[in-house]
């Protein structure tokens, strides 16, 4: 079920299940807020939430990987599943404003992020990790979840760190200030067309 237009509820879900991972998620962006997320990695559920309590969306996310192998597949799926789910919410992309922007601090960590919600999957990320590992997840892996989660949602992304030495700090200020430019580009603008000059996203 999805929508865009005026009235319409904007949810989307999305399951995938291979011989990795069995991960289904759901979003309505226009909650509260609100997030039940359990991934199998504790660190990839904190930043989750905060992504669903910053970008106002209501996320559900459950996951059984093979953590016995390592946390890359559940990383990945989790996000190309969140990504899909994002994308069928968004529906033909009527209404929105399609871009936002934002910086969001954590202590001493600052970033930025930029969405295009273009239909054109991109992604560009820098966040000058240090350490191998946060909790259960590998850092690549941090920055793979934004990569995939752009592929799948159809929408170009930039997250750059600004300054930061914390890399707890850094990689939750990236996710925060990821949901901030979120709720700026799902943010319905008044319009019933399509926010592009081709017609179509």
């Amino acid at each position: 079920m999805n929508g865009s237009a005026k009235g319409e509820g904007r949810r989307g879900e999305c399951s995938r299940v291979t011989g990795e991972t069995r991960v289904r998620a759901a979003v309505d962006l226009d909650g509260s807020g609100e997030a039940q997320v359990t991934s199998g990695l504790g660190f990839l559920d904190h930043m989750l939430c905060a992504l669903a309590k910053h970008a106002r969306i209501d996320l559900e996310l459950s996951c059984e990987g093979d953590l016995d192998v390592d946390d890359h597949h559940s990383a990945e799926d989790c996000a190309l599943t969140l990504g899909r789910a994002l994308d069928e919410a968004l529906g033909e992309r009527r209404g929105i404003a399609r871009f936002g922007s934002a910086y969001a601090p954590l202590d001493e960590a600052l970033c930025r992020c930029v969405v295009d919600l273009s239909g054109r999957p991109s992604a560009a990320v820098e966040l000058g990790f240090v350490r191998e590992r946060l909790g259960d997840v590998a850092t690549e892996n941090v920055t793979h979840f934004f990569v995939s989660l752009a592929m799948a949602a159809r929408l170009t992304l930039h997250v750059d760190l600004i300054r930061g030495e914390n890399d707890h700090h850094k990689a939750e200020a990236g996710f925060k200030a990821l949901a901030l430019a979120l709720r700026q580009a799902v943010a319905r603008d008044g319009a019933d067309g399509v926010p592009s000059t081709k017609g179509a996203l």
